[in-house]
């Protein structure tokens, strides 16, 4: 599996073709550089170097990409790349070579304390955007490449759980204020806002996150009001006097002041039956390892490139 990162290897922080990459897990300060890798298996990691990562990409069989942008608190093993295992396995099941999974993954706390580690990790993943907004440049020459070589056709789509939509939007902020100049380009088909750890006037055209919505055709957000995880998450916030619902449980405060490609998938009805009790990672499968309705309903969108809802006056749908 080829991941990204810019958590700070053991050892030199210095990029080299071919090493045993080995994370440093007592530090959870963002590297200023990104490492781009391959996975061989449990904690057998090797350096490849952006260039060889994107021509791994580009030779790839699976017609399209997902960027997997994990939520706080999660570590390489056993959060993150079990879990992006688990996307990949559910994709071929549905379709053989449709999707390929491609880890981000951003230095979380590895403390203990719900409340000091979240804390941690907000700041964490701010300071993560000036690296990544690097990646998505290496994802623009990627896509149009050089005059000599064809540009890659596949298309590009982006799931970012919890925290990890903090993680994006900023990422987007730092990436047009210092390396564009005319705004965000569309590079995302398909943009999926899981159990979103971020206000829920993200989305609104004075607000940050409006890049979200210019940088995807469709941007999907997904919310349960009974995310257990996400009340930890308003706890902190009050403690550090700031007073906000989430749109991971509420979706976005105001359809009619977000763009008309946001769409609101409530999922009350399955989140605490697929993940007990709290009722957050509830994207992969239905509590009995098979895939569960929220995951059939992002497949449908990435699949199609169209998002499925019953009320598309209001662009609102109810899993």
């Amino acid at each position: 599996m080829l991941f990204i990162t810019n958590r700070e290897p053991q050892g030199s922080i210095q990029t080299e073709l071919g090493r045993e990459y080995k994370f440093d897990l007592t530090k959870n300060s963002p590297s200023n550089s990104i490492y781009c890798c391959e996975r061989k298996n449990k904690d057998n990691y090797i350096e490849i170097g952006s260039s060889q990562l994107m021509s791994k990409l580009k030779v790839s069989n699976a017609k399209q990409i997902l960027l997997y942008v994990h939520g706080f608190s999660n570590l390489p093993e056993p959060d993150i790349f079990p879990r992006a295992e688990k996307l990949q396995i559910f994709f071929d099941l549905k379709e053989s070579n449709l999707i390929q999974v491609v880890p981000i993954i951003w230095p979380c706390d590895n403390d203990k304390g719900i409340i000091q580690n979240y804390w941690d990790d907000q700041k964490s993943a701010d300071k993560s955007a000036y690296s990544f907004s690097r990646a998505l440049q290496f994802f623009m020459a990627w896509r149009d490449n050089s005059p000599e070589e064809a540009p890659c056709l596949k298309r590009i789509n982006l799931l970012a759980h919890s925290m990890g939509n903090r993680v994006f939007r900023e990422t987007l902020s730092v990436w047009n204020k210092y390396d564009l100049a005319n705004g965000v380009p569309l590079l995302f088909r398909n943009t999926i806002m899981m159990a979103a750890d971020v206000v829920n006037e993200s989305l609104e055209e004075e607000q940050e996150g409006r890049l979200i919505s210019q940088a995807s055709r469709n941007v999907s957000v997904y919310y349960a009001s009974d995310d257990l995880a996400l009340r930890s998450s308003k706890i902190s916030n009050l403690k550090n006097k700031v007073a906000s619902r989430r749109l991971g449980h509420t979706g976005p405060e105001d359809m009619k002041k977000v763009q008309s490609n946001v769409y609101a998938i409530d999922c009350d009805n399955v989140n605490n039956k697929y993940d007990f009790p709290r009722g957050h990672s509830y994207f992969l499968d239905n509590g009995h390892d098979k895939a569960g309705a929220v995951f059939e309903h992002l497949f449908n969108t990435i699949q199609s490139g169209r998002v499925s809802v019953d009320d598309k006056h209001n662009r609102n749908h109810i899993l």
